[in-house]
């Protein structure tokens, strides 16, 4: 991989006082990229990714609340409402403190939806916009709808179970391997993301920055959100790359996002052999599919 890990780190804080951590790399000239992650999850665990975009770009990194490298904060905040305007506070605080540059949100599933939000109840910072996979539960009534809203209530059930402690980062990167739902994903993620994931325990071993109750709290939200734009509705132009709709085993969000992007009239594209986890599961082709899309706003090389 090519390019230096970031070194410059700081806080913003949110509107409730939390503090989230924000760290700065790549090319201070270059357009500034701020990427978080999925519900879960944590940016670290995206590397694969985010690390060869180091050359050309200014990358914002972050996590969202009760994630990553935060310090947990509780399940007063822990809901789209607050993690949208969290967005809003990183952006506020980052021009802060580095000046205004060309900004760009780069953003997966949860922090994707957080970030549609924000544009659209509060608002719309960016240059462009690149959301990864947003699961955004259509209208009731519409064709994907059952399917969506099955599939929320099935990852609530399984946040609720999953296993929050382990003994070592090892032990989850060996589930990780030994898991249909993480084939996909580069080795190399697996274990930067069960990394990324857990802190220690203050007992020898490991648990879930993310405590599953919370997590499982943002997958029944989504079927409140009433989240379904047209493209027209953001102040500049936003593409949606989603998993791919065609592959075997399907996530129900690929076929939601192909239906979002020919109804609302986004630039789109699903990459091929991808489910949800695209950005881990093929990097080179989402980075891609990304820069393409910026180049054409005249945003990248």
């Amino acid at each position: 991989m090519t390019g230096a890990l970031p070194t410059e780190i700081f806080s913003a804080t949110m509107e409730d006082g939390v503090q989230l951590r924000i760290r700065r790399g790549g090319n201070p000239h270059g357009v500034r990229l701020f990427l978080s992650n999925g519900n879960g999850f944590a940016i670290d665990g995206y590397r694969v990714f985010w690390q060869p975009l180091l050359d050309e770009f200014d990358l914002i990194l972050f996590d969202m609340r009760n994630h990553g490298r935060n310090d947990p904060s509780g399940a007063d905040g822990h809901h789209y409402r607050q993690m949208a305007a969290d967005i809003g506070s990183v952006f506020r605080e980052t021009e802060r403190r580095l000046g205004r540059r060309e900004s760009v949100g780069v953003f997966h599933s949860m922090s994707g939806r957080a970030s549609m939000k924000h544009a659209m109840d509060m608002q719309w910072v960016w240059d462009a916009l690149v959301l990864f996979d947003p699961p955004d539960v259509p209208p009731p009534g519409h064709a994907q709808y059952d399917a969506m809203h099955g599939f929320e209530l099935r990852l609530m059930e399984w946040a609720l179970q999953r296993q929050d402690s382990f003994s070592s980062p090892g032990e989850l990167v060996q589930t990780y391997h030994s898991n249909r739902a993480q084939s996909r994903w580069q080795p190399q993620a697996r274990e930067d993301m069960a990394h990324a994931i857990l802190r220690p325990d203050g007992s020898g071993g490991y648990r879930l920055a993310c405590r599953r109750e919370l997590e499982a709290s943002i997958y029944l939200a989504a079927l409140t959100l009433d989240l379904w734009p047209a493209a027209k509705e953001y102040g500049g132009p936003v593409m949606l790359i989603g998993a791919d709709p065609d592959a075997k085993g399907a996530p129900p969000t690929a076929a939601a996002n192909r239906a979002l992007a020919h109804e609302g009239g986004y630039e789109y594209e699903a990459v091929r052999d991808t489910g949800h986890l695209l950005q881990i599961e093929r990097p080179d082709a989402c980075r891609e599919v990304m820069l393409a899309f910026l180049r054409k706003h005249a945003l990248a090389r």
